[in-house]
Parts: structure tokens; C-alpha cells; sequence
């Protein structure tokens, strides 16, 4: 008996062990992947494949497998709910409803009609048109949260545009729940138990939750049931008003998200969802089925019209809405993916039982491959955007729109000695160093809060990224004497470190990382000095500690100092 069959006859009918051997294929293959610096769902999706009926077919039972990868999109749209502060969407409201709205129906109509003369029938049309218009908010909220953009201007753009895509696919799926008897009362009804949920979940946020989470945050043990009994209340709320878990999760987590023990939750739910986010993702691959090579043809253009054609379209439509070229090819860039409720679409019994199995594959491989390129692409999305710029200032010349107010601040005739990279929490402990120090202090950030702070105070600053060599150019970093770079991100870190020492060998480049393998590799990139938060914390602890043997008030002074700080910040 071989290898292969000795596993498949060990794990077959246990789920447990199942489980086991698809974590173990998942990891040694994102092992495989981050040795090679590629990201790591399409790992994940690749280990679907293996050990799936296309590969060694090592998972006897995947529906069990498929029936807790759910799970994952209901914690993963759960954590997306507690990054949603409606206050923060309310400055690109427009872009992202109207917009969200306008993108949604080109796409179908592009997908429907595309469709239609790919050869498929009016029926799997409609359906695709469907598949084409949303975007994942799963993937997309995933990376860009484990880039750190979410928080950045297109980062907030990209969550109005998904909030409006979720809101209408909850319409959708409910009408199609019903499309055998279908109704015009049947629409004011779906969108009826769908202000149900809303209302519910409003309302819940405002009087109930603060109060049981006062309490429930006393213990973490509590305070992470009480997360997860939230979830689920929502989630079968949901399917009680016939809509999906996910969706009910995702509303869970909005009504969450003004409460300020979010980020507590959003640590202890983190784990759960990356597990069975993990599982989703293995099972997607899992999935697929043989498909013939005419599908093949077709997947083609479909997947040109999905990563090409929707991109283009979100980035003239937030280009119309004033924002500059590069807040609206990052916006498009990020958006150029199916969603996860496609695969809910297709296993509807109404659904699923008037398509045939090559067209369910063939979402299933859509899915599947807009994902990974998805995360090919927003890995290098600053080289493809240095790539397209030229192109991009042409359009933003000739787009007839009023551009909205740049967030930068320079004042005339002022030399600038230092460029700060990130002022938040740490940043913010050198800004006012400097500012005793009488430097003139140049501040860069991505998030247009810490921007429109500092715009108000007169202070100089620039919104942008650190690696985005237009925005360096605008700081004139030429006759800069010191950059502090507040933020751990190795990639950026070394771009930043190689442009400001081509510019001028002299300016001292001070970076940070998060370990000590990183500080070695970025010293030899040419860094001046690297911060180590947990090391320069360790010897500051330190120093107090001897201080306070000399002047036994010195604790309470530090205290007092301390709380001031946080108090500003």
C-alpha cells in the first residue's frame, strides 16, 4: 500500500484528522511560498488542489471540511464589521455610494452581456453579470489590513465601495432566495427584513452593548464569549429573516464597532479567524472539478473583465469624484477580484439546479483565480503603479473634474531639517522631542486623520506612503539632515533607506523593525540606526528603575507625564 493511500484510508470519516492533514499541506506550503516573498492565499488555495479530487484526493469527506470553512468567511466578515467606523467612511460617502452603485451596475451589465456572447444561456448569464459586479470583501479586507492600508484614503474608499457591494448582495441573494416566486412585494419585503436586521443591529450598538460590555470586559475570558455569542445571535437572526450567516456576522460586527473594547475583541477573535479562514481558502480549491478546454477559453475573458475592466472603471469612476490618480488606481487595483458570496449564489437551490456543473466550476475557478492574482497584485501594487503613472497623469489631465483638496502642507521659504514617517503613538513621542528641539519637522503619514489633524495646527505634513518616490520628491529630501521612519514594514523601510542615500549620503536614516534579523538586514541596506521597540522599551524601564533609587517621586512625575501623553494622543 502506498504513502498516499495509507493517509486517505488513516483520515477517512475522521473530520478531526482531516483537518489536521489540510493545516499541515497548508503550511508547509506557506512555508514554501514566503521563502520565495509570495503571498500566502494563494498557499492556501493551492493546497485545496492537492488534496482535493484534482490532486491526490486525500479529503473523502470536503463537505464537512466546506461546512466549517463558513465559518471563516462569518468570522473574517465579523472582524471586517469591527473595522467599519461609519464616522471614517463619511468624508468619501459619495464616491463610495454613488459610485459603488454606478460601478456595480456597468459590471453587470458588462458580465451579462459578455456572457452572452461566450455562449452561455440568458439564465447563467444573469448570473455571471451578478458574479462579475461584486467585489471580496473577505481577501481584500485581509490584505489590506495585513499591509496596514486600511486606514489610508483608497484603504477607506475600498471599505465604502464593499459596505454598498454587501448591502446590495444581501438584496440580491434574498430576492433570488424567492425568484421562483418571484414578486414585486417580494423586493419591499427582502428590503423590509433587511432594515429588520439593520435596526436591530442599531439599536443593540447603542443601548445594549455598551452596557453588557462594560461588564463582559472586567474578565477577557468573558469579554471573548460575549464577542462570539454576539456573532452567532446575529448569525442565526439572519437566517431566521432568510439571509446568510455571513451576513448576519457582518452585522454583528458593525454594531460592535463603536464600542471602545473593538480592538480587545478584534485581538481575540483574530485567531479563530485566521484558522478557519485558512480552512475557507483550502476548501475553495477543494472545490474544483475538471473543466473542458472550450470553459477554459471563456474563463479567459472573463477573468480579463474582472481584473482589467473593473479596475478601470472604479478608478475613472473615484477620479470623477476628485481624488488624485493614485488614490484612484490603488482603489481600482484593490477591487479587481469575485466575491466570496459567489460561491453562496451558486449553491442556492434555485441556483444551482438551472446551471450546469461547468458553469458552477467555472465561478469556482473565477473565484479561485482573481483571488490570487488579487494578492499578486496588491503585493506589488507600487511598482504597478510607477509603471502606469505616466499614463495616469495623462487621464488625470483630461478628466474634466474639480480635484479635491490635497492633504499636504508646506509652507513657503521653510527648510525642512527632519521628515517624519508616522506620527501616531510613537511617532508622535519624537514629533514633540523635535519640536523642544526647535527642528523644522516635515511630517508624512497615510492616514488622512493624522493629516487633516496637523493641516488644522498649520504643521507641515504630506499625505502618502514612504516608498512612493512622487511624494519623496515633493519633500525635496535633498537637503533633509535626519529621517525617522516610525513605521515596521521591512520592504518599505528599504526602499526608503536606498532613495534618501542615492539623494544625499549624508541625511542619518533612522528606521524601525519588529526583530532583530530584520534590524540586521535593514543596517545593511544602509540604515543609520534601527529602532527596536522591545529592546529600546526594555533599556528605558531600565533607566527608570536606577532614577528611581536617587528620587523616590520619580514614578508618580513619570506617571503624570505619561498620562498626558496619552491623553494628547
Amino acid at each position: 500500500m502506498s504513502f498516499i493511500e495509507t493517509l486517505t484510508n488513516l483520515a477517512h470519516g475522521n473530520v478531526v484528522l482531516e483537518i489536521g492533514m489540510i493545516l499541515i499541506f497548508a503550511t508547509i506550503l506557506a512555508f514554501i511560498v514566503r521563502l520565495f516573498k509570495q503571498p500566502l492565499t494563494p498557499a492556501y488555495i493551492l493546497a485545496g488542489l492537492i488534496l482535493g479530487p484534482l490532486g491526490l484526493g486525500l479529503i473523502k469527506d470536503p463537505e464537512a471540511i466546506k461546512a466549517l470553512s463558513e465559518f471563516g468567511i462569518a468570522f473574517l466578515l465579523f472582524a471586517v464589521g469591527l473595522e467599519i467606523n461609519v464616522k471614517k467612511l463619511k468624508d468619501i460617502g459619495l464616491a463610495a455610494s454613488l459610485g459603488g452603485l454606478i460601478q456595480i451596475v456597468a459590471m453587470y451589465f458588462i458580465g451579462f452581456f459578455l456572457s452572452l456572447r461566450l455562449g452561455f444561456s440568458n439564465f447563467e448569464a444573469i448570473i455571471l453579470g451578478i458574479v462579475l459586479a461584486f467585489s471580496s470583501t473577505m481577501i481584500v479586507i485581509k490584505l489590506l489590513s495585513d499591509s496596514e492600508q486600511l486606514d489610508t484614503l483608497h484603504g477607506r474608499i475600498v471599505l465604502g465601495i464593499l459596505l454598498v457591494q454587501d448591502l446590495l448582495i444581501i438584496i440580491v441573494l434574498s430576492l433570488l432566495t424567492t425568484a421562483e416566486n418571484f414578486s414585486p412585494s417580494l423586493i419591499v419585503l427582502a428590503l423590509f427584513r433587511g432594515l429588520i436586521l439593520f435596526v436591530v443591529a442599531y439599536l443593540s450598538g447603542k443601548f445594549i452593548f455598551p452596557k453588557l460590555f462594560r461588564f463582559a470586559a472586567r474578565s477577557k475570558e468573558l469579554l471573548f464569549l460575549t464577542s462570539l455569542t454576539v456573532l452567532f445571535i446575529f448569525a442565526i437572526f439572519a437566517h431566521y429573516l432568510s439571509f446568510s450567516v455571513a451576513i448576519g456576522a457582518f452585522v454583528a460586527g458593525v454594531a460592535l464597532a463603536s464600542l471602545p473594547y473593538h480592538f480587545d475583541i478584534v485581538g481575540k477573535v483574530n485567531p479563530l479567524k485566521s484558522f478557519f479562514a485558512t480552512l475557507f481558502f483550502v476548501s475553495l480549491g477543494m472545490q474544483l472539478t475538471s473543466i473542458s478546454s472550450e470553459f477554459m477559453s471563456r474563463i479567459f475573458w472573463l477573468v480579463l473583465a474582472i481584473v482589467i475592466l473593473k479596475p478601470i472603471i472604479i478608478y475613472l469612476l473615484v477620479s470623477l469624484f476628485g481624488y488624485e490618480k493614485r488614490t484612484a488606481f490603488f482603489s481600482g487595483l484593490s477591487l479587481g477580484q469575485v466575491s466570496e458570496f459567489s460561491l453562496i449564489l451558486i449553491v442556492m437551490p434555485f441556483v444551482v439546479g438551472a446551471i450546469s456543473q461547468e458553469v458552477f466550476s467555472t465561478i469556482i475557478l473565477l473565484t479561485i483565480i482573481t483571488m490570487i492574482l488579487t494578492s499578486y497584485v496588491l503585493e506589488f501594487q507600487y511598482p504597478i503603479y510607477l509603471f502606469f503613472s505616466p499614463v495616469l497623469s495623462f487621464i488625470e489631465k483630461i478628466i474634466p473634474t474639480k480635484r479635491k483638496k490635497v492633504l499636504e502642507y508646506t509652507p513657503r521659504g521653510t527648510k525642512i531639517d527632519v521628515l517624519l514617517v508616522g506620527k501616531h503613538r510613537m511617532g508622535s513621542i519624537f514629533y514633540n522631542t523635535l519640536k523642544g528641539l526647535r527642528k523644522k519637522v516635515m511630517v508624512l503619514d497615510n492616514n488622512p486623520d493624522v493629516i487633516k489633524k496637523l493641516l488644522e495646527k498649520k504643521i507641515p505634513c504630506v499625505y502618502g506612503n514612504m516608498s512612493n518616490k512622487e511624494v519623496l520628491e515633493k519633500i525635496k529630501v535633498k537637503s533633509l539632515k535626519t529621517v525617522i521612519a516610525t513605521v515596521p514594514n521591512m520592504h518599505d523601510n528599504i526602499l526608503l533607506i536606498k532613495h534618501i542615500k542615492n539623494k544625499n549620503e549624508k541625511t542619518n536614516v533612522i528606521v524601525t523593525a519588529n526583530h532583530v534579523h530584520q534590524a540586521e538586514i535593514l543596517y545593511g541596506a544602509g540604515a543609520d540606526y534601527v529602532i527596536l521597540p522591545h529592546i529600546i522599551s526594555g533599556e528605558k524601564v531600565a533607566s527608570m528603575l536606577k532614577k528611581s533609587t536617587k528620587n523616590k517621586k520619580y514614578f508618580i512625575e513619570s506617571k503624570k507625564r505619561n498620562i498626558k501623553h496619552l491623553k494628547d494622543n
